[in-house]
């Protein structure tokens, strides 16, 4: 069974930078893709980036330039750096990995 956790939210002032880390246990990992969502208030949910088993990342305009997804395969952790993050960028922050698995989300707070 694959188990997701997230780490790293908080409240931030714009401008700022914060990384979030999701570590995985129970699959291989190393084979998998893995991807950061975010559901902002009122919103439906969306995918920030993701990052193949090569490390091929791919991330929504919004994000593009600002913000960083990377993995550790030893470790087991996919990361997102995020930079210059803006009050829309608020939103609680999912980790997906293989099998449609889910972490329990961290909250991520821009205040402007």
């Amino acid at each position: 069974q694959v188990q997701l956790m997230e780490s790293g939210g908080g409240l931030v002032q714009a401008g700022g930078s914060l990384r979030l880390s999701c570590k995985m246990s129970g699959s291989a990992f190393r084979g998998d893709t893995m991807a950061w969502y975010r559901q902002g208030p009122g919103k439906q949910r969306e995918l920030v980036a993701e990052i193949t088993p090569g490390s091929s990342a791919n991330y929504a305009d919004s994000v593009k330039g600002r913000f960083t997804i990377s993995r550790d395969n030893v470790k087991k952790t996919v990361y997102l750096q995020m930079n210059s993050l803006k009050p829309e960028d608020t939103a609680v922050y999912y980790c997906r990995g293989p099998f449609n698995s889910w972490g329990q989300g961290t909250q991520v707070t821009v205040s402007s």
